[in-house]
């Protein structure tokens, strides 16, 4: 199967709520970057009283074309789909304008524990401080006027992240699993490829007709897009493995040879997408290291 068809078109429509599906109108943050595209996608969901799905970074203009968006009516939830900053601190300031009960899987967690001497690279881009005032559970479902959502915790981008099916619809609110534009970065400790890989399966199975997502436009053909997305990172699975069979021991060879193509500003990102599916590898039993895996460490097919 050929890589997905990435779709780099895409008009963020800065401070006004673009119509996006009945009853559901995306504003896009100007926070723009590597990681974030144009920026964070806020979704409103509703007609009298609304849900917000990720109101983002802490801004000041978006925070006010939020509140423009909304036009005073009642907002009773905030939904979290994970807690990087530029998806969830503004919750903090909505909540305190508006009322309403934030909701999140849970607080910022790694996949798994800092091994010694480790960093974590993307500590900075955590938001440690949102703890949503309802933990919500998979298949838990929070229904408004005229909406329900019902979680799908999908793990991967990071240990909490979640997305949101709109009851009824086929819709589902993706958070930052699945782009239209990119592939999520999956950077351990933080992120873990077994558990994107294995979210990735969920949502195929759901066979939702409609994906928006925390970066960017819709997922408008998931059916064909999300098969395309896993033989994608199947795929640099086994150029992985091809690169430790031709000789490569440690990932920054790897990083040179697979992404030659790649922007060398991107090779850290890009090194830590290899740990990620090193760590899967290691964890599998395909491939052998000669000590924790890590970015300094050296590896072998076995």
């Amino acid at each position: 199967m050929e890589s997905p068809a990435f779709d780099l078109a895409f008009e963020p429509a800065y401070g006004r709520a673009v119509p996006v599906a009945p009853g559901v109108g995306r504003i896009t943050a100007e926070n723009p970057g590597p990681f974030t595209f144009y920026g964070t996608n806020s979704y409103i969901v509703g007609a009298a009283s609304v849900a917000v799905i990720d109101p983002g970074p802490e801004d000041e203009a978006h925070f006010q074309g939020l509140m423009a968006a909304l036009g005073g009516r009642e907002v009773t939830h905030i939904f979290v789909s994970h807690t990087h900053r530029d998806h969830s601190p503004l919750a903090r300031r909505l909540q305190a304008a508006t009322g309403a009960v934030t909701v999140g899987q849970g607080p910022h967690r790694p996949a798994r524990p800092l091994r010694i001497g480790e960093i974590n690279p993307f500590a900075e881009s955590s938001d440690l401080e949102f703890v949503p005032d309802l933990a919500i559970g998979d298949g838990q479902t929070i229904a408004g006027d005229g909406w329900a959502l019902t979680s799908v915790l999908t793990p991967g981008h990071t240990a909490n992240h979640a997305a949101f099916a709109l009851e009824g619809r086929d819709i589902l609110f993706s958070g930052d699993h699945v782009m239209a534009w990119s592939t999520s970065i999956v950077a351990p400790p933080d992120g873990s490829m077994a558990d994107y890989m294995a979210s990735l399966e969920r949502l195929i199975a759901r066979q939702d007709r409609l994906l928006l997502p925390g970066h960017g436009g819709a997922v408008t053909e998931p059916a064909s897009f999300l098969p395309a997305l896993k033989a994608h990172r199947l795929k640099r699975e086994q150029a992985i493995l091809t690169r430790i069979r031709a000789g490569d021991r440690q990932i920054s060879e790897m990083v040179k040879a697979i992404y030659s193509d790649t922007d060398p500003k991107l090779y850290g990102a890009a090194a830590l997408s290899v740990l990620a599916h090193i760590e899967d590898l290691l964890e599998r039993g395909e491939i052998a290291a000669d000590g924790p895996p890590s970015l300094a460490a050296t590896y072998r097919l076995l």
